[in-house]
């Protein structure tokens, strides 16, 4: 039985070692964050054959692999000028590709929970109330009467405004990924909740008549804004799932690996908050501007997120392949 297990663990992981060897003997040329990347792996490789084979000659053979490299990595490495270049055009990429069915669950889980908010707010009248809150109804229902219904976005300072929605945002995306250690559900039940509340919140303004005008208001800045929390889902989704199912790995060593790949997801979003942040709290409240030019703006934002975070890291994959 342990043989089986060590064949089928071989099996999954040769192609691996083989291509670290050939980087590692200069028979190849090599990014130095290729092989760094490879190197961390080949050691969780190497922690689990420990574990499991101590006395077997795979587990020697990568033990002799890691220690002929981990001098080479971090006694010859230079951290590089363009190391945050290579973050945002190579590694978050590659990352949201191998992320892509936690991406297309934690979309599936927001938008499924956007309709039943939406659908509990048509059969409830109180619905709306029970969510938002009856401040945040009674507020928006006398702006609707003085003929300001987006009147919201001008009450408070724009730059107090842009310093506390950018926190809240970057704060709100951190505890969507962190919520992944409850297994994926913590996560899930996050992305459940938001999904509900923007739900119920355009269907109050569908109510009213003004399902258009929210419309393009509210995305001007939502788009970007509600994209990166469904994206920290994934992140959340990828967290929790290495724990759920590590595959060859020990749950540990799953565990940190999930972690590490979630955390870098997460962190990318941060300037994408702070986009959203000044969008909201500089151009939202311009609810006079042309309707062109808050299509542009919506249109322009939905277009880089589909192609930055779904289309770009596919292609890139490929070209890696």
């Amino acid at each position: 039985m342990k043989g089986m297990r060590e064949a089928a663990f071989i099996q999954t992981h040769v192609e691996k070692w083989r291509k670290f060897e050939t980087l590692v003997n200069g028979q190849q040329s090599a990014d130095p964050d290729l092989l760094a990347n490879l190197f961390v792996e080949v050691s969780d490789d190497l922690a689990f054959a420990q574990t499991h084979f101590p006395n077997s000659k795979n587990t020697a053979y990568l033990n002799e692999l890691a220690a002929r490299v981990h001098q080479q990595i971090y006694r010859n490495r230079r951290e590089r000028s363009n190391r945050l270049v290579q973050f945002w055009k190579t590694e978050l990429p590659l990352l949201m590709a191998e992320a892509r069915r936690p991406l297309l669950y934690s979309f599936l889980i927001f938008f499924l929970a956007c309709v039943i908010g939406a659908l509990s707010a048509a059969n409830d009248a109180t619905f709306a109330r029970l969510i938002l809150g009856d401040a945040y109804i009674n507020m928006t229902l006398d702006n609707i009467e003085q003929g300001d219904p987006m009147g919201v976005y001008k009450q408070a300072g724009q730059t107090d405004m842009f310093f506390g929605i950018t926190f809240n945002n970057i704060r709100v995306s951190f505890y969507a990924f962190a919520m992944g250690l409850l297994l994926s559900f913590g996560t899930g039940y996050m992305l459940f909740q938001n999904g509900v509340m923007l739900g119920a919140f355009q269907y109050f303004f569908y109510q009213k008549g003004l399902l258009l005008t929210s419309f393009l208001t509210i995305w001007i800045h939502g788009t970007l804004e509600i994209s990166a929390i469904v994206i920290a889902g994934a992140a959340g989704l990828v967290m929790g799932n290495s724990i759920l199912f590590p595959g060859t790995y020990p749950r540990g060593v799953s565990f940190r690996k999930g972690a590490r790949k979630g955390v870098k997801i997460v962190v990318g979003l941060v300037p994408i908050f702070i986009v959203a942040g000044f969008l909201e709290s500089f151009v939202t409240r311009l609810t006079d501007m042309p309707w062109p030019v808050k299509v542009a703006i919506i249109g322009g934002s939905a277009s880089f997120i589909l192609w930055y975070f779904v289309v770009y890291p596919y292609q890139l994959q490929k070209k890696h392949e």
